[in-house]
């Protein structure tokens, strides 16, 4: 009986925790844990700060664009132009900063990119870019920027469905209902007939400004899933200088694509004279194009980043969650008119990226709880019941 009671004794023993190796353990979760979370945090950091770029660039860049217009501006490719050539002023920040930013994430299997493959991305991209940025200037020559603005943002149904496509995009009935919206908030301003203030167009010039407005929408849908798909099948690694890669060779090549339409169309002979007509001065003239350029890269970096961080669809959602920002501004500066039809597509284009942002969190909530993580609340009730 003796020798039972000491077996259990030590039995017992046995299944005690060594409070050494269980502090270390708890130690070693904790340290496991915080370095998720500070990653998640640094994450959504930079989220922010590209969000910022894409609303901020992307607002101020079209209202430089309709002033450059407005005061008596011309030239379509020279707008095209200035979307374009900025790139440089990136340098600077991106060989300062490229020695802080050495963390990559590998795709696919690990390959290194050939350098064919990787000019073949640049070219492509850069020719779509290229011609992209062309048909949005046709579309700011003779639509009310708050009309254009608008059109625009029909590109994340675009983006949406080309992503559906190329980057096996799940299309749930909440995007559905996105696309839908936002569908139906550009197809009304088709029957707007409102003239630019600036220019005297004719319906023809308008219905030509509409179509080429969408059909940049649908380029830039393309070029941001194409983007994502390089990213992830291509390039097959995520890095800062993956990011600013794409964002300063793809702009050299649109912007020699933009340099070779303004010497072949003979507009760089008027330039000149523009220059010497333009309402605001010389000066006003040349710092308009400067911090057109300026803006543009500015949208950029935002742009690539989001796609970079997150995916080609939220990028574009939170263009077009920016593009309200537009209408508003073209109203107090411009003067244009906020009539009910414009109203009611602005409403529809921000119900239907409620809807996106909506399912984002969705998708959030599930992909937490697949990988088990609880969330606060519930960490809480489960401290205190302990």
């Amino acid at each position: 009986m003796k020798d039972d009671q000491e077996l259990q004794v030590i039995v017992h023993q046995g299944k005690e925790p060594n409070p050494t190796v269980q502090d270390e353990r708890n130690s070693v979760s904790s340290s496991q844990t915080e370095v998720p979370n500070s990653n998640t945090y640094k994450r959504w950091i930079r989220v922010i700060v590209y969000t910022f770029f894409v609303i901020s660039g992307q607002s101020v860049a079209t209202i430089l664009g309709r002033l450059y217009y407005d005061n008596g501006g011309n030239s379509k490719w020279l707008a095209t132009v200035v979307q374009l050539v900025g790139f440089p002023v990136l340098l600077p920040y991106y060989l300062v900063t490229v020695k802080t930013h050495t963390t990559t994430t590998p795709h696919g299997d690990g390959k290194t990119t050939s350098p064919r493959n990787r000019i073949l991305v640049y070219v492509v991209l850069g020719l779509l870019v290229g011609g992209d940025c062309y048909l949005y200037s046709i579309g700011l020559l003779y639509l009310p920027v708050s009309t254009f603005s608008l059109i625009c943002a029909s590109q994340l149904a675009f983006n949406a469905f080309f992503s559906y496509f190329i980057n096996s995009q799940k299309l749930t009935p909440i995007i559905l209902n996105s696309l839908l919206l936002l569908t139906i908030s550009s197809t009304l301003l088709a029957f707007n007939n409102e003239e630019s203030s600036s220019q005297k167009a004719t319906k023809a010039d308008y219905v030509k400004s509409f179509i080429c407005t969408i059909a940049a929408s649908a380029g830039f849908g393309l070029v941001l899933s194409l983007q994502q798909l390089a990213f992830h099948k291509v390039l097959k690694k995520q890095s800062f200088t993956e990011v600013m890669d794409m964002i300063i060779y793809v702009s050299l090549v649109a912007s020699c694509v933009s340099l070779v339409g303004l010497f072949a169309s003979s507009e760089w002979k008027t330039l000149s004279s523009e220059m010497e007509n333009y309402k605001l001065g010389k000066v006003s003239y040349v710092m308009n194009l400067v911090w057109t350029a300026i803006t543009w890269q500015v949208f950029s970096i935002g742009g690539t980043g989001l796609i970079f961080e997150l995916s080609s669809l939220f990028s574009n959602a939170i263009s077009v969650l920016g593009l309200p920002v537009v209408p508003i501004l073209a109203v107090i500066i411009f003067h244009d008119k906020m009539n009910g039809l414009k109203v009611i597509s602005m409403i529809l284009a921000i119900w239907g990226f409620a809807s996106y942002v909506y399912q984002h969190y969705l998708d959030d909530q599930n992909l937490k709880k697949s990988q088990g993580i609880d969330p606060p609340e519930a960490e809480e009730s489960s401290g205190q019941s302990k």
